[in-house]
């Protein structure tokens, strides 16, 4: 069972920066695609970003130029750096791995979510 751990969300104005942080196991960073979705009050939880096993990263087009995900295998964990952050990025912020690790299966794996909030 794999456990993923999110933290690092907050409030922050707009324009602002936070870093998000998952932490996984070193089999799930190696193995896994590992994704953060978010989800907007009222709405679909949504794909933000993805990394696969071969290193290849997806983001949405909202984020584009604004969110970067990475891995940190010092700390075992999965990172997504937003900056330029505006208020319609106001949600709850999952992580989440696929155990096939190219990002086209089913998400089996979920933290339990991190609040971000930016005020206008």
């Amino acid at each position: 069972q794999v456990q993923l751990v999110e933290s690092g969300g907050g409030s922050v104005q707009a324009g602002g920066s936070l870093r998000l942080s998952c932490t996984a196991s070193k089999y799930a960073l190696s193995e896994y695609c590992l994704c953060w979705f978010r989800q907007a009050p009222g709405e679909e939880r949504v794909k933000v970003a993805t990394i696969d096993v071969y290193g290849n990263i997806y983001y949405a087009d909202s984020v584009k130029g604004r969110f970067t995900v990475s891995k940190d295998d010092a700390e075992d964990s999965l990172i997504l750096q937003m900056t330029r952050l505006k208020p319609e990025d106001t949600a709850v912020y999952y992580c989440a791995g696929e155990a096939y690790g190219t990002c086209d299966r089913d998400f089996a794996y979920w933290g339990r979510g991190t609040q971000v909030t930016v005020s206008s």
